[in-house]
């Protein structure tokens, strides 16, 4: 069982539609503001490649959430940072890398917890701001849309594979906090981030928004072997998948890669052939 089957044994005591995404949203000033939370946990032997230091695992903590706040086209403003401490004195590094990464997206750490634990475990909870009208889910996807990714789908998988050049994209990986904000002010339809990968995130955005993909036979992936496996299944970036119209397609201003077309029906499909849906999960026995 993987974590996506785990959640359908509990959506009936949550909601299906506050399962939807991966943050909550609040109403503010009558609805004309959204506030969206988001929190993750990491743990050391199942989130942190070996080698990381404990600044780039503060880093990564705060990264993971503010990715999840940016695939609403929100604004970060918050973060909240409990620490599960094997030793103690991991502790001011490890805040050092969270501190920094909150700082670079314009958003302060103000407070948390701190607790004794047999193995480092890192909990962070991230609030934004979005005008509701640029507020977006993974819902909304429209027939016609053109599929969109930015960053480099597949570099961190290669990082942990041990491509050195993308060792980088593996341990800081950059959430794309300004870039969500102008592509949801472009008319983006649809969004989420790719941290588990490009194809199970096509899979998700299309069970909710009632749509299929197909995916074009030039895909931009990267320079190394295996290039498209990695790319399709690889997990790890912090890259958005969204869909915009033709029209709005345009309007962009960040770099971004057109990589299929909305269609009706379900599924993903790519040459005429189902792309599998599978990437990064966690799974139990």
């Amino acid at each position: 069982m993987d974590d996506r089957e785990l959640l359908e044994t509990i959506r009936d005591l949550i909601g299906r539609d506050e399962t939807a995404d991966d943050c909550a949203a609040s109403e503010f000033e009558e609805g004309k503001l959204i506030q969206v939370a988001t929190t993750d946990m990491l743990h050391e032997t199942t989130d942190f490649p070996k080698g990381m230091t404990k600044w780039e695992m503060g880093w990564m903590s705060v990264a993971v959430s503010l990715s999840d706040v940016a695939s609403c086209g929100a604004q970060p403003t918050q973060v909240l940072v409990a620490v599960g401490l094997d030793r103690p004195e991991r502790l001011r590094p490890i805040m050092e890398g969270a501190v920094a990464c909150a700082k670079r997206y314009g958003a302060k750490i103000v407070g948390g917890d701190i607790d004794s634990h047999t193995e480092l475990t890192i909990v962070t909870t991230a609030l934004g701001l979005v005008p509701r009208e640029f507020y977006r889910r993974r819902s909304g996807a429209k027939v016609g849309d053109r599929v969109c990714c930015t960053g480099a789908p597949g570099a961190a998988q290669a990082g942990l594979d041990g491509f050195t050049e993308y060792r980088k994209n593996l341990v800081t990986p950059e959430p794309q906090v300004f870039e969500g904000q102008k592509i949801a002010r472009a008319g983006a339809t649809a969004m989420m981030d790719v941290s588990d990968g490009i194809a199970v995130s096509l899979y998700d955005m299309g069970e909710a928004s009632g749509v299929g993909f197909v995916l074009y036979d030039e895909l931009p992936t990267l320079a190394i072997s295996d290039a498209e496996k990695y790319f399709l299944y690889g997990g790890g970036d912090f890259g958005l998948l969204f869909t915009i119209s033709r029209e709005n397609l345009a309007r962009l201003d960040v770099p971004a890669s057109v990589i299929g077309e909305v269609v009706e029906g379900s599924g993903v499909v790519r040459g005429g052939r189902t792309v599998e849906n599978r990437g990064y999960a966690h799974v139990w026995e």
